[in-house]
């Protein structure tokens, strides 16, 4: 196996000497244009869902990833689709996406699968991560808000990050039993859920639940109840993107007892919807 560091170096150097780190610090979103889903401009999708992890494996995450990625080649987007994604395979996938980013008027990740905050920052986790301690989680992992950062640079089109990544931490509590029987103690727990992330301007971060809340991975059925409701509302002709989260928020809220509430962080600055109605307008 490609030794860590070797590997880090590998990946930043083909991004070229201004790229920031990728493992364990990702890329960045931002922007302050819009579209309303029928422009001419591209708009370009990363859907990525993890489910085959070792220590505490999640059903739906793939089968989330599918259907979102469906719904947006539906709605005219260039969707790339990953599943069950390995540290190299989703570093890879991250700078692919930014590489491609400036060209597009609308640029959107969904990621399902598990999520970690590690001292405050958000982390993306892929189905190999084998941390002992939490500076692990930190060099095996992809950093959100380094991903953000990256496409805030990007001063036209708007951002959309959506993180159906909030359930149970698997390293949550300090200590987890590893895959060969082992307990690992880590020297500082590592709360459940993810940080709250502010989006720069031109972005809205969606989050599955509130900042340190845990979400949901379906106990019956082909979705988690976010995916569920995120796919019932995403072609809705009209709809704001705001309008979209808040239907979302209702109806996971509902389906939850309200155990589960997503949020949002938003600073975009025009209108914009998945699918225009028909005169062409959002709203």
């Amino acid at each position: 196996m490609t030794p860590l560091l070797t590997r880090r170096t590998l990946l930043q150097g083909a991004l070229g000497a201004a790229a920031l780190p990728l493992v364990g610090r990702a890329m960045g979103a931002s922007a302050n244009a819009t579209g309303n889903g029928n422009g001419t401009e591209p708009r370009i999708a990363l859907v990525i869902g993890n489910g085959a992890y070792r220590a505490a494996p999640l059903k739906n995450p793939p089968g989330d990833a599918a259907a979102v990625a469906t719904a947006l080649r539906g709605l005219g987007y260039d969707v790339t689709l990953r599943q069950d994604t390995r540290l190299p395979d989703l570093i890879e996938s991250l700078r692919e996406f930014s590489m491609r980013a400036p060209k597009a008027s609308v640029r959107m990740l969904f990621y399902a699968g598990h999520g970690v905050q590690v001292k405050g920052r958000n982390y993306l986790v892929p189905i190999d991560a084998d941390p002992l301690t939490e500076e692990d989680i930190q060099r095996q992992s992809a950093d959100v808000g380094e991903f953000v950062d990256r496409l805030s640079a990007i001063r036209t089109g708007i951002n959309i990050v959506v993180l159906d990544a909030c359930r149970v931490n698997p390293f949550a509590g300090g200590v987890i039993v590893g895959p060969d029987g082992r307990r690992l103690k880590f020297r500082g727990a590592t709360p459940g859920g993810l940080a709250t992330l502010d989006a720069p301007v031109g972005t809205l971060v969606a989050f599955s639940t509130a900042p340190n809340g845990v979400a949901l991975d379906g106990a019956s059925g082909k979705h988690s109840v976010y995916a569920r409701h995120l796919l019932a509302n995403l072609p809705t002709p009209g709809l704001q993107i705001e309008q979209l989260f808040k239907r979302v928020r209702i109806g996971v809220a509902e389906d939850t007892g309200r155990v589960q509430v997503p949020w949002e962080s938003s600073s975009l600055t025009a209108d914009f919807c998945f699918k225009s109605n028909d005169k062409g307008r959002c709203g």
